[in-house]
């Protein structure tokens, strides 16, 4: 039983652990490389292809993967309703995200991602930061701290745990943490609660990602639009 408790934990954790890996390496990078004034000049360019190193990776794990993730099997009906719902919230959390950016509602300094400093690579890198955020992120995190996290805080038998179950111990942990794993850590609760209430209205997970999308969406075309690199 214990294996299997495993086995089933590890396909929703391991790919939110690598993303995490390239998150800290990102940071150990920009941290070491200033000191080191032979390769200094490499620091942003280090910056810039960590991102595609680290969707592949994560893209690779959750393709992997893909068969275990029982609450992401296609066969299950998705009503029109729960999608259209589910892009109203994404782009409501988009429009409340770009507002809440209050100094004492953010956490550290935001590093931003400015593809364009790649020159005639540019455009490759955007593609690749839309892709990662819209396609890669959204089911990585959601099926970690929605799919995931939320019900292991119920029971570590986590996959015993129907989908949208309640708790306020649950709710309130991965609200707080998720808001952690973010700059804009206000922000960040905000769109947690935001996905975690669609996942209770509709007790599936697919609208949660489709919202989760949908924000990262606005915010990618808002940046670009913009210019405004410290969104990214």
């Amino acid at each position: 039983m214990a294996h299997a408790q495993r086995s089933g934990a590890l396909p929703r954790v391991l790919p939110f652990a690598i993303y995490l890996f390239f998150l800290a390496l990102a940071e150990v990078i920009a941290w070491t490389l200033p000191h080191l004034s032979a390769v200094a000049a490499l620091g942003p360019w280090a910056n810039l292809w960590i991102y595609p190193l680290k969707t592949a990776a994560v893209l690779a794990v959750l393709v992997y993967f893909w068969p275990r993730y029982d609450e992401l099997n296609a066969t299950r009906t998705i009503k029109p309703r729960d999608i259209l719902f589910a892009v109203v919230v994404g782009v409501v959390v988009y429009w409340l995200w770009v507002r809440m950016d209050w100094p004492w509602a953010t956490q550290g300094q935001p590093g931003g991602y400015n593809p364009l400093l790649a020159g005639d690579l540019g455009k490759v890198l955007v593609a690749i930061r839309l892709f990662g955020a819209v396609i890669v992120v959204p089911v990585m995190e959601e099926l970690f701290w929605r799919s995931f996290l939320l019900r292991y805080l119920i029971s570590p038998r986590f996959e015993t745990v129907p989908l949208g179950t309640f708790t306020v111990f649950s709710f309130l942990t991965t609200l707080v943490l998720f808001g952690l794993e973010h700059h804009l850590w206000l922000a960040g609760m905000m769109a947690g609660a935001a996905y975690t209430l669609l996942l209770y209205g509709t007790r599936r997970l697919w609208p949660s990602i489709i919202a989760h999308a949908v924000t990262n969406l606005a915010l990618g075309v808002h940046v670009l639009l913009t210019q405004e690199w410290n969104w990214w």
